[in-house]
């Protein structure tokens, strides 16, 4: 039986299917009151799927940072998820969209319309999502990890049907999960002349972590105990805000899932895209870069996505990008020297990587998908891409004297890997922590559940106490200065849920070692 229909579509429709409203789903905050439910399958989980954390980036604050919301008693309804923010969906082929689109946010009935706006993506999309305990009062003072997801920073979205979080918060009842949603492509790092904020993606995310300092005592949580923790270029925005807000952090730890700050190459602030799309949606004005921004906030949001979209997938010219630049605020030019520096905060990590990234980062495979990629392309992906920038910031932090604590996840289940070469591919370990293994294909098999109860337990250990937890579940700090490179964790490979593995065995390549790297251990 397909587990699919029980999670992650039923938490689209929760307004449903949802228990009734009572006392401990409403929760007043500074910004307002809001109303949860309970989860639909998970009884002892109540959820708050709609939270704002800032002003609704509209009308005349469109490309603007995030704003404070005000004190506020209004009453909120927040038994359905918000608006992702603005993406459109692609119609390319990938791994992702033809074989594994739980990855991906859940669009609706159009999900596989190509490259125009998704319908659940809107301008009013800074929100996030809780789960906490059922039995959490605000004097529950719980741990709290608040999720950034990932996407290239162009797709992204609190509903990814993987990234589910009730399983995980029934299961340990110990702590309160949050993920969020924030600007992607255009509308998040524009690019524009006429603009003194470029990353405004990287600024969202900082304003829910403050949003969450604030408010997460409502809920149960320990705003003393926040950890911030993405996959991709979520984790690549986690370690971003390390440096930062590296003098007032705001959480005690970070968990870091196949991204680091140290996969960003210096790149200058590129204009000619934002022009380019202000020029075909009538707002050609080159010399006066105020007004193109003020004609462009008059274009309705549908129509910029629908043109980005297609000219996106239609390899037409020109080549449109939208990504982050550096403003030597949110993004640096050299994060070696601020290591060396000790511009950066003083609290624990955890760096973790999948054995074959490469296979969802490479390009499908067209014409010979079920031969796969060849598996030397992967691994030039996975090392490159990945594993190296993974292994020097683990270097620098040791340098630094901050701790880190490595794993590798070698999981090859054939219900999230549906293909024979996609192996422990980029992402592949998010379902076994979020414990949403089993929604497709068939479901999980026992050793599957164990290796995700396994990645649980480690996790939240670090999560409820950064500085201790993880030598309590016996997982020492990374120490690349030992003997054959340290010790890291590696789930699920040679049937045992989780062994040591060295680092010279995981990094070797990295490091100029005479090891050859196995994507498949």
């Amino acid at each position: 039986m397909r587990f699919l229909s029980s999670i992650c579509h039923v938490a689209l429709i929760l307004g449903v299917y949802g228990m009734p409203h009572n006392d401990h789903l409403t929760v007043e905050t500074g910004t307002g009151t809001f109303t949860g439910l309970q989860h639909p399958v998970f009884h002892d989980v109540r959820q708050f799927l709609n939270i704002p954390y800032a002003q609704p980036p509209v009308k005349d604050r469109r490309w603007l940072p995030p704003a404070r919301l005000t004190k506020s008693n209004s009453k909120y309804d927040s038994t359905a998820f918000g608006l992702v923010c603005p993406q459109f969906i692609s119609g390319d082929p990938t791994i992702w969209s033809n074989w594994v689109p739980q990855f991906l946010p859940t669009y609706g009935p159009e999900n596989e319309t190509a490259a125009i706006m998704a319908p659940t993506s809107g301008e009013d999309c800074l929100n996030l999502a809780i789960w906490t305990p059922a039995t959490a009062t605000p004097t529950s003072q719980l741990p709290v990890v608040m999720f950034i997801p990932g996407g290239e920073f162009t797709t992204e979205g609190v509903t990814v049907p993987y990234q589910l979080p009730g399983q995980w918060v029934h299961r340990s009842q110990e702590h309160i999960v949050v993920t969020i949603n924030y600007r992607v492509n255009i509308m998040g790092f524009p690019n524009a002349a006429g603009l003194s904020s470029q990353n405004l993606g990287l600024l969202d995310t900082r304003a829910a972590v403050e949003w969450l300092s604030e408010n997460i005592a409502a809920f149960g949580g320990d705003p003393g105990r926040i950890v911030i923790w993405g996959q991709s270029a979520g984790s690549s925005d986690v370690d971003l805000q390390n440096f930062a807000y590296w003098e007032r952090p705001l959480v005690q730890g970070l968990i870091m899932m196949s991204g680091t700050a140290l996969e960003y190459p210096p790149a200058a602030l590129n204009l000619s895209s934002f022009s380019w799309v202000a020029q075909e949606l009538g707002c050609d004005h080159p010399t006066d870069p105020a007004e193109e921004i003020t004609c462009m906030r008059r274009v309705p949001i549908e129509t910029i996505q629908n043109l980005v979209g297609q000219t996106v997938d239609g390899g037409n010219a020109p080549a449109l990008s939208f990504e982050t630049s550096i403003d030597n605020i949110t993004l640096f030019s050299d994060y070696t020297e601020l290591y060396m520096q000790r511009k950066v905060s003083p609290i624990p990590a955890i760096i973790g990587n999948c054995a074959n990234e490469g296979a969802g980062l490479v390009d499908y495979p067209v014409g010979h998908v079920l031969e796969g990629p060849s598996q030397a392309s992967m691994t030039e992906q996975t090392l490159s891409g990945k594993l190296c920038p993974a292994a020097n910031s683990s270097y620098y932090r040791f340098e630094a004297g901050v701790p880190t604590y490595r794993y590798q996840y070698a999981g090859n289940f054939s219900n999230i890997s549906p293909l024979h070469w996609m192996g422990a591919f980029h992402g592949s370990d998010m379902p076994m922590v979020f414990g949403t293994y089993g929604i497709a294909r068939g479901g999980g098999s026992a050793f599957e559940a164990l290796v995700s109860e396994t990645m649980q337990n480690y996790f939240l250990e670090f999560i409820k106490d950064p500085v201790h937890g993880p030598k309590k579940a016996g997982w020492p700090a990374f120490d690349p200065a030992a003997q054959h490179g340290g010790l890291m964790l590696r789930f699920a490979a040679d049937g045992k849920p989780v062994q040591f593995v060295s680092g010279d065995i995981v990094d070797g390549e990295c490091l100029g070692l005479n090891i050859t790297y196995n994507p498949s251990p």
